[in-house]
């Protein structure tokens, strides 16, 4: 059950940026999968790179049209090519289309796009792990994570498939600060799936302590009334800690806050004292405070 305390309302509008490569279209696959059965708004969305100019295809272009028009004309094509295909195969959905496709930097463009559509969720592939943090999450993927601070983001590795949601962790460290209205993504995402079993884990950097003062007054009022159970790991560095839960446990999503100098930056994106970076062998929710 989700707490009591928190109202529900599921997200029903989302992103799908596409850079058309194989991992984008695994991770519009496993959204559409993800949504069975609920009332969606789907945003199929290119955004074309300055760089990506073809200084051709400029100065061929008509003096009537705009140099925009000329330069994202086959992007477009592309897009809506794109979205018609997975929207015959998800055609006994309650699902809504939409393709557009924009000029700018890919966080300038989600962030407009997001308040534009009133987006409540992006969701991005990402590249597996690798020891550069760049490639890690794909350049394009990690700058969003990092810097599109207005929407949750949903994070899918490279060939992961869709599969029913029945536990999900949730890591959380002592700095982290828990406030219900920022665990709203999470608790929508949960409704969802059915109300999923919540696996909350608390990673510690110091001597153990003891359990009942981890889990504290704070934790157990957030979650109230939920299910859920609580563990902590102390003494173990975050990426192998989180690693081995996730296949002890058989969680199918990965849940944690996004904070400057959190757990988040410190661990996955690389530790300035251990130099491990983190690849999430699940789909990882971002959310910021």
């Amino acid at each position: 059950m989700i707490p009591l305390s928190i109202k529900i309302s599921v997200m029903i509008t989302i992103l799908l940026p596409t850079d058309f490569s194989e991992n984008s279209k695994n991770a519009i696959r496993y959204a559409l999968d993800f949504f069975h059965g609920k009332k969606c708004t789907f945003y199929f969305f290119n955004v074309q790179k300055i760089s990506e100019y073809v200084t051709a295809e400029v100065f061929s272009s008509s003096p009537k049209n705009f140099i925009y028009d000329a330069v994202i004309s086959d992007n477009k094509e592309m897009l809506n090519s794109l979205m018609h295909s997975f929207k015959e195969v998800y055609k006994s959905e309650d699902y809504t289309f939409h393709s557009k496709v924009d000029f700018d930097t890919i966080t300038d463009a989600i962030t407009q796009t997001v308040s534009l559509y009133n987006i409540d969720l992006i969701i991005m592939g990402t590249n597996g792990a690798t020891s550069t943090k760049e490639v890690l999450f794909g350049s394009n993927t990690l700058n969003v994570v990092r810097q599109v601070e207005t929407c949750t983001v949903l994070t899918i590795p490279e060939n992961y498939t869709y599969k029913k949601v029945e536990s999900i962790l949730f890591s959380l460290h002592e700095e982290d600060i828990l406030k219900k209205e920022k665990l709203k993504p999470l608790f929508n995402l949960m409704a969802v799936q059915e109300q999923p079993h919540l696996q909350i884990l608390n990673i510690e950097y110091d001597a153990i302590k003891d359990p009942d003062t981890i889990e504290n007054e704070h934790i157990q009022s957030t979650f109230k009334n939920g299910d859920y159970t609580f563990h902590s790991l102390t003494n173990i560095p975050t990426p192998f800690a989180i690693n081995a839960f996730v296949q002890l446990f058989n969680v199918s999503l990965h849940a944690m806050f996004l904070e400057k100098e959190s757990l988040l930056e410190r661990f996955i994106f690389g530790s300035e004292t251990s130099k491990i970076s983190y690849g999430s062998r699940i789909p990882l929710l971002v959310m910021h405070p």
